[in-house]
């Protein structure tokens, strides 16, 4: 499968690296990963069911949860099976066609969930800055689309970047340095000019994490003034605790982002290239979890309709 590095030549498959060199490591984190990963789909799987089936749950908040939800399954669906995979074969290879699909959903559904969480910060901010208004804004003609263009958006940008990572040719090496198709890891191996790629995954960043970053910070911006307005105190904490949830959100899934791409580079370069995978292992899978934990466990009406599933179930009318 390698080739001189003065050829190219269409390249029928990867190797992927993973923590290969680190074999001890690899049957702890598989248990870790797989208890994680079964908790995000049985979590957010009762998460969708309760906001389908439970009428109280049928606004625009619990409809875009219920969106979240979906995602986070299919963005954790999209790598985690093969990095479980990757952990139980001790040759770790992946073709090119389930590269590229494996691509195409990651970059497909970190996008989507950019701009689905500063659609979800719109909600907050007509629900609490034009509560009188909410329901005429935040009617279903209007937050139904809004849902809908998150993942056509994100979908568009993940069709424009896979082909131009994948179109390139490929010479030499074709170990890739990670658990999945990571689209810098297979930048790195490309034996040609990748500007193109460069600018537009720049002006990706710009779309998909500028422009949300921003409009979320505006939006709370007016949402806190909105709050600080309030004369009781009960009634501050209650306007608060309807956006504390997606507010945590936004902090755990941006926060991580910038900690992962702005932390300092350590000067062992064995040391760090261990460390960074390590973070960006457990950035797909604990971010995800603690997502469903935030909207989960401190939400009541969550809790009320999952009891309320529950107890229905076992004591059918």
């Amino acid at each position: 499968m390698d080739i001189n590095s003065n050829q190219t030549s269409p390249v029928m498959g990867f190797l992927l690296l993973g923590l290969s060199a680190h074999p001890k490591l690899e049957k702890t984190f598989f248990v870790l990963i797989l208890l994680m990963y079964l908790v995000i789909l049985l979590g957010n799987g009762v998460l969708i069911l309760v906001t389908i089936l439970d009428s109280r749950l049928d606004t625009p908040m619990y409809f875009f949860l219920g969106n979240l939800s979906f995602l986070d399954i299919c963005y954790t669906t999209s790598s985690v099976p093969l990095i479980l995979n990757s952990f139980l074969t001790p040759r770790k290879t992946i073709s090119f066609s389930a590269c590229a699909v494996q691509m195409f959903l990651s970059l497909a559904m970190a996008a989507t969930e950019c701009v689905l969480l500063s659609m979800m910060a719109f909600d907050r901010y007509v629900a609490i800055c034009n509560p009188l208004r909410y329901p005429e804004v935040m009617n279903k003609a209007t937050y139904v689309p809004m849902a809908a263009g998150s993942w056509v958006a994100g979908s568009l940008t993940a069709m424009v970047q896979t082909p131009l990572a994948l179109r390139l040719p490929f010479c030499g090496d074709n170990i890739i340095s990670h658990f999945t198709c990571e689209i810098l890891a297979v930048l790195k191996l490309a034996c040609a000019d990748i500007s193109v790629n460069v600018i537009s995954m720049g002006v990706a960043n710009v779309i998909f994490l500028g422009v949300p970053v921003l409009f979320i910070c505006f939006s709370y911006v007016f949402i806190i003034a909105t709050i600080l307005r309030i004369p009781s105190a009960e009634g501050r904490k209650k306007a608060f605790s309807t956006c504390s949830a997606h507010l945590t959100v936004v902090i755990v899934f941006y926060g991580t982002i910038l900690f992962m791409y702005g932390k300092p580079k350590s000067k062992d370069p064995l040391g760090a290239d261990l460390a960074d995978k390590l973070i960006s292992l457990l950035y797909g899978v604990v971010t995800l979890m603690l997502n469903l934990i935030i909207y989960s466990l401190r939400n009541k009406d969550v809790k009320a309709a999952v009891r309320n599933l529950v107890f229905q179930k076992r004591f059918p009318q």
